[in-house]
């Protein structure tokens, strides 16, 4: 196979974990070494769908997920799989960039191919660390958001490479460092060095959509500042969480502005929420 969209919806398929990061490694491998490449013969993509994925976690409205505060050993094992989810969720999604949008330019589908990659080694990564707590992928119920987003944008490159890597996995940036420093107080040194590899790495995926988001905005002729803000009320009204992580989203390629902004939006958004614990996992999965 030299079809990358091919290999891509191969990888976007599997259902079983154990094979999706297989065939993921293979497809990254492959990409590297130059044997696959976007064929613009290759069958248009087909509409989204639910990607592979295996029978369990269950998945569940957000608002069932019981909230699980990090003082117990439930809560922290909670916390692994919920990090695991997104995760796995972020192979598909990185995989569905490369698969859905076709004439990219080629650093567009690398970006993308080593996303994949990075995701696919991180989730291999909590899955251990669950192993190590004594449970599995599955063992907890998951909400299916980050996916939603996905078919949300399936049509519209902007408003994926806008919402999805800036605003849902971004949201990674902004709430990892509190729960490094919560685990380093409990003494869960295993899993904070696993959250720290994924921190740093997701600067440069958020990164990747600001870069590609960019390109497509350029593309077009439309202004990126208002163009984001608009994509989000279009998208998302006012579901939008702070505080935020500016030094790192900064490094992500956010600029002053948007962050001045997305700040305001959040306090706005959040006059009319109910409250939350913050110490819960309920939501990031």
């Amino acid at each position: 196979m030299s079809d990358l969209h091919a290999a891509a919806k191969a990888c976007l398929d599997a259902s079983e974990p154990d094979e999706k990061l297989r065939l993921t490694r293979e497809t990254w491998r492959a990409f590297e070494r130059g044997e696959l490449q976007a064929d613009a013969s290759s069958p248009a993509p087909e509409p989204i769908a639910p990607p592979g994925r295996p029978e369990r976690p269950r998945l569940v409205n957000a608002r069932q997920l019981p909230q699980r505060g990090l003082g117990s050993a439930e809560g922290r094992i909670a916390l692994v799989h919920a990090v695991a989810h997104i995760e796995f969720n972020a192979i598909n999604l990185a995989w569905d960039a490369v698969y859905r949008f076709r004439g990219k330019p080629h650093d567009y589908y690398r970006d993308w191919a080593s996303c994949a990659h990075d995701e696919a080694r991180h989730f291999a990564m909590l899955s251990a660390r669950l192993g190590e707590l004594g449970h599995a992928y599955g063992d907890f119920d998951a909400h299916d958001g980050l996916w939603q987003m996905a078919e949300k944008t399936a049509d519209n490159d902007t408003a994926r490479m806008a919402l999805v890597p800036r605003v849902l996995e971004a949201r990674g940036l902004d709430v990892t460092p509190g729960m490094i420093e919560r685990l380093r107080q409990l003494g869960d040194e295993a899993t904070v060095a696993i959250l720290e590899v994924i921190l740093r790495e997701e600067v440069a995926h958020v990164a990747a959509g600001t870069r590609w988001y960019l390109h497509c905005c350029e593309r077009d002729g439309i202004d990126p500042v208002e163009t984001f803000f608009g994509l989000i009320r279009e998208y998302m009204g006012v579901d939008l969480r702070g505080p935020f992580n500016r030094p790192a989203r900064i490094e992500a390629g956010f600029t002053a502005q948007e962050l001045d902004r997305l700040a305001s939006l959040a306090a706005g958004a959040h006059e009319h929420r109910e409250p939350v614990d913050r110490s819960a996992t309920r939501n990031q999965a």
